[in-house]
C-alpha cells in the first residue's frame, strides 16, 4: 500500500505527464534569461530548435502545428531536441499550460519571465533581431547555425534541420 501511495503522490508532482505519447501539460517552468543561456550551452552535440512565440501573437500559433509535426518526426533522434519559449506575460502563464493542452504542442515549453530586461538578452542572442516574434534560432553544439526572424515554413525549417543533422 505505501509503495503505490508513493507512485501516486510521484506522479501528481510531477510537471509532465506522458500518456499514450502524448505530453499532458500540468506546469511550465517559468525562467529568466540566464537559465535559458545554460540550458541552450548544455545542449552539446544537439541540434536545438528554438522557438520564441506567444500565444497572442498570429503568425506564432500559424506556425506551431508545422513545428510540431516536425518535433514529431525527429523526437527519436538523439541529436535533435525542440525547445518552445514563450514570451507571454508570467500572470498569464494558466492561459499558456491551456494553450498548450489545446494545441496539443508535443515540444519542452518554458515560459521565459524577463520581459523586462529584453534590451539586455534579445541582442545577446541575435545582435539583429528587433524584439518581434515569432523568431527560431537553431543551435548545433551549442553554437548558432541558423537565424529566422519571422514565421518560417515547414519546408524550410526541415531543410535546415536535415542539413544539420
Amino acid at each position: 500500500m505505501k509503495k503505490i501511495l508513493s507512485l501516486t503522490v510521484l506522479i501528481f508532482s510531477m510537471s509532465f505527464c506522458f500518456s499514450q505519447e502524448q505530453i499532458i501539460v500540468n506546469d511550465v517552468p517559468m525562467i529568466k534569461y540566464e537559465l535559458l543561456e545554460k540550458k541552450i550551452q548544455e545542449e552539446k552535440e544537439v541540434l536545438l530548435v528554438l522557438n520564441f512565440w506567444s500565444t497572442t501573437c498570429a503568425p506564432c500559433v500559424k506556425e506551431l502545428p508545422d513545428f510540431m509535426e516536425v518535433n514529431e518526426k525527429y523526437k527519436d533522434n538523439p541529436k535533435f531536441k525542440m525547445l518552445l519559449v514563450s514570451l507571454d506575460r508570467p500572470k498569464d502563464k494558466d492561459r499558456v499550460v491551456q494553450f498548450i493542452k489545446n494545441k496539443k504542442l508535443n515540444a519542452e515549453v518554458v515560459l521565459l519571465d524577463d520581459i523586462k530586461r529584453m534590451n539586455t538578452w534579445i541582442p545577446r542572442f541575435e545582435k539583429n533581431w528587433d524584439g518581434n516574434i515569432p523568431v527560431t534560432i537553431i543551435y548545433k553544439n551549442s553554437e548558432k547555425v541558423h537565424f529566422n526572424d519571422g514565421e518560417m515554413r515547414k519546408t524550410e525549417l526541415e531543410n535546415i534541420i536535415t542539413k544539420n543533422l
